[in-house]
């Protein structure tokens, strides 16, 4: 199904929203280019997030001693790592979910996959970092007011995440034809 418009995909248009529809029916489908630059710093946005967030997941299974930051003071990596809010449901290590977001956006911000015509590609990006960033407000609500604390590399995550956002709300509605006019 790699490379199937809109119109492949949904051939009545059934399911689809009208402007959707009317997007099909004048032939915009397809998924427009973007900027040559925008998927590379995606990309490295992305990977920089990845190798955060895979630090901070083996620091939380070895030892918060291995957290080259502060622990004085407001920022206090060891106390926001080890914190209640560090750990979903007091089962699932926030760095773990951090990681599993970062692996998943880093297949879909390959360079390659910003040329792909699938439009549910440029969709996941755009869901994806805008769950992102709502975690991440949640995050930064728990270090602020629960915790206390705020923590140098969960803050460096926090700010890819953000980057990406704006990089891909500026990019994405573009490339899908959205703000067009009908």
């Amino acid at each position: 199904m790699a490379g199937d418009t809109l119109a492949e995909t949904y051939p009545e248009g059934a399911g689809l929203s009208a402007s959707l529809r009317y997007a099909m029916r004048k032939g915009e489908g397809s998924v427009g280019p973007c900027r040559a630059w925008v998927p590379w710093l995606a990309f490295a946005l992305t990977l920089f997030g990845l190798g955060v967030s895979t630090y901070l997941t083996i620091a939380h299974y070895s030892s918060t001693a291995i957290l080259a930051c502060s622990d004085q003071g407001l920022v206090n990596c060891a106390k926001v790592t080890t914190s209640p809010q560090s750990e979903v449901f007091g089962v699932l290590p926030v760095a773990v979910l951090g990681l599993a977001f970062y692996v998943v956006l880093t297949a879909v911000n390959l360079p390659p996959m910003w040329k792909v015509q699938d439009r549910r590609v440029h969709l996941a990006r755009l869901g994806l970092v805008v769950v992102g960033m709502a975690f991440v407000l949640y995050l930064l609500a728990a270090e602020l007011l629960i915790i206390g604390n705020i923590c140098l590399w969960c803050t460096s995550v926090h700010l890819v995440t953000f980057l990406l956002l704006i990089l891909t709300v500026a990019t994405v509605p573009g490339m899908l034809g959205w703000g067009r006019e009908p």
